[in-house]
């Protein structure tokens, strides 16, 4: 029975060395090597964003990551700006177009986010960074996806991504909050390179993307 709580009170401490001393370290080196090796990617694609969609190239968002902290996130362009007569922009659905949609369903759209990860916004795996409008709907469950640096993918993604329930993507976060692991990242990684060419999860059945957060039914702590 001892050996039995030792071996659990171990792996909890190798966890939390993990969390600590190496996770950030790890995102750091692999998130140059990323930027390094996929630089003719993003040239490319930033071209091609400039030509098709046009100027910016970036999309720029605030997002609330680590203790909710505000960061500046990077994507590239997905939408058009188009516009009705009075001056706004019409629908996600009519202002994304073929080549957006590409770029989301091989999830390139995400590759600037490297270097958020390299300058210490975000990780590799972790909860995705959320809209700032919504932290103030969150319940105190979860509030706790913000006690990790956000991530590029995370346990959500590669467990339904958009077509699950908020409700259910941030139990999923939470679960990851409880459970960061070394084997558990690279598990995340992998089954997000394999997500990415079998192109799953991309859209809810009703949105081209997700559709927006607006509270718990049950706000319970």
């Amino acid at each position: 029975m001892q050996s039995g709580v030792k071996e659990e009170v171990n792996v909890k401490v190798n966890k939390g060395l993990y969390r600590r001393f190496f996770k950030r370290p790890l995102d750091f080196i692999l998130s140059l090597m990323a930027i390094i090796a996929l630089s003719p990617v993003l040239i490319i694609v930033g071209v091609l964003v400039r030509v098709k969609l046009g100027s910016p190239v970036l999309f720029k968002q605030k997002r609330p990551g680590l203790n909710e902290k505000i960061f500046t996130m990077y994507k590239f362009r997905t939408m058009t700006d188009e516009k009705d007569e009075n001056g706004e922009l019409l629908p996600d659905s009519v202002r994304l177009t073929k080549f957006g949609r590409m770029l989301r369903s091989t999830s390139l759209d995400e590759l600037p986010e490297l270097f958020n990860i390299l300058r210490g916004d975000m990780s590799i795996v972790g909860p995705r960074p959320l809209l700032i409008q919504y932290l103030e709907l969150y319940n105190e469950h979860q509030k706790r996806r913000h006690e990790v640096r956000p991530g590029l993918s995370g346990h959500a993604q590669v467990n339904g991504r958009n077509t699950i329930s908020w409700e259910d993507k941030f139990n999923l976060d939470v679960e990851y909050v409880d459970s960061v692991s070394f084997i558990g990242d690279w598990k995340i990684i992998f089954l997000t390179i394999k997500k990415v060419f079998v192109k799953e999860g991309i859209s809810s059945d009703t949105s081209v993307t997700m559709e927006p957060f607006r509270g718990s039914q049950r706000m319970e702590d």
